[in-house]
């Protein structure tokens, strides 16, 4: 069956689950059960902190607060996608126009199956990664064998949480338990697709870069020479700047979101490089550094698409003007010639992403981060 979207089923699931897809009639309900939820996540989490803030396990109070950030900054997510349900419309609403005028020529069709089939391994991929590193992340808990009877311990719990109730049974320990795990999976289903969707909507537009290399291409053609150049050029300009415009959306939609991005994981960086060294030397450290570690690769992961996403994105458009430059505008008429150095001029000045406006997503920004992430395990190991 052809494929009509880029967007695939299990990207529109996710995005139904967190009442962020258009037109559903459950979307208040949605919207409503995680904004409970997760505030009721929080409060246990902050419940934990006051009561165990005297502690001496350092270890549990970071682990707290890194998923306690880890709900607040999904929450912040799906709340600004609430507020701008309609620009994700009118970039979803662009998407499906690119789809039906793809539909008029076979190669624009390809190319733009091999995006979504691309997008298709790509929000697969990031769904399975959360689930796996979740149920890595918990399932040992819950296979645990803990006495609920005995006071003298504290029962585990999926995240470190304090829940406002008594908990006597065996039977209610493990309903709590798999209520935490299934609800923490869900979430990191939140924020794994959050950030697929990003590649996803850059993917689309690199498709629809290429369609326009197509176009450049076929400008001064055998074919083309009976039609007029006008018509063809008027068409190229007129995708050049929808591209811009839903690359504009795009950044508009996701640059508080980097902004929120980067800030928590600067922070969960740090936190979790703390554990990981404050672990070493402890007779649980296999434990607890394994537990970081899960933390520290997601968060790396959610940094590095972000950075790739706004690499990609850079890179994409500045070969618009290497491809007006390629055609034979030597062979065109002055007036024509000129249109494409407008074309070329425009796209000297780049598509980006920003985190909040203030600087633009790229690898070189990722590859900061990691430096400044090495240089500060290298400060604690010399200081331990």
């Amino acid at each position: 069956m052809m494929r009509k979207s880029t967007i695939n089923r299990t990207t529109k699931f996710a995005l139904i689950l967190f009442g962020i897809w258009p037109n559903i009639s459950c979307v208040m309900f949605c919207r409503i059960f995680w904004a409970v939820t997760i505030t009721i996540v929080l409060l246990c989490h902050y419940l934990y902190f006051l009561t165990h803030y005297h502690s001496d396990d350092i270890f549990d109070l970071m682990d707290c607060f890194s998923s306690f950030l880890g709900f607040l900054k999904l929450m912040i997510k799906c709340v600004f996608f609430w507020l701008n349900q309609r620009l994700f419309d009118e970039i979803l609403a662009m998407m499906a126009e690119d789809w039906n005028d793809c539909a008029k020529s076979d190669i624009e069709m390809h190319e733009a199956v091999n995006k979504a089939k691309m997008s298709n391994r790509i929000a697969n991929a990031m769904m399975t990664l959360h689930t796996v590193v979740v149920l890595f992340y918990g399932i040992g808990i819950i296979l645990a064998n803990v006495d609920v009877t005995d006071r003298t311990i504290q029962l585990p719990h999926i995240y470190k949480a304090e829940v406002p109730f008594s908990i006597n049974t065996q039977y209610t320990y493990k309903v709590v338990l798999i209520v935490e795990l299934i609800h923490l999976i869900m979430s990191s289903w939140g924020l794994g697709i959050l950030n697929a969707l990003l590649l996803i909507l850059i993917l689309h537009v690199g498709g629809q870069i290429n369609i326009l290399h197509c176009w450049l291409t076929k400008l001064i053609s055998k074919e083309n020479k009976c039609k007029s150049i006008t018509i063809m050029l008027r068409k190229i300009i007129q995708k050049h700047q929808k591209i811009i415009y839903f690359a504009k959306n795009i950044e508009s939609l996701y640059t508080f979101i980097a902004f929120i991005q980067f800030i928590s994981n600067i922070v969960m960086i740090c936190l979790i490089g703390f554990l990981l060294i404050t672990a070493l030397g402890n007779p649980d450290a296999t434990e607890k550094i394994v537990r970081a570690i899960s933390y520290y690769s997601v968060t790396n992961i959610e940094a590095f698409i972000f950075c790739y996403a706004g690499e990609y994105l850079i890179n994409k458009s500045r070969t618009i003007g290497l491809a007006a430059y390629n055609t034979a505008w030597y062979d065109l008429e002055p007036e024509y010639s000129r249109i494409l150095l407008f074309i070329m001029l425009r796209s000297q000045k780049q598509l980006t992403l920003t985190v909040g406006k203030m600087t633009d997503l790229s690898l070189q920004c990722f590859a900061s981060i990691m430096n400044s992430a090495g240089s500060y395990l290298s400060v604690l190991l010399a200081m331990q």
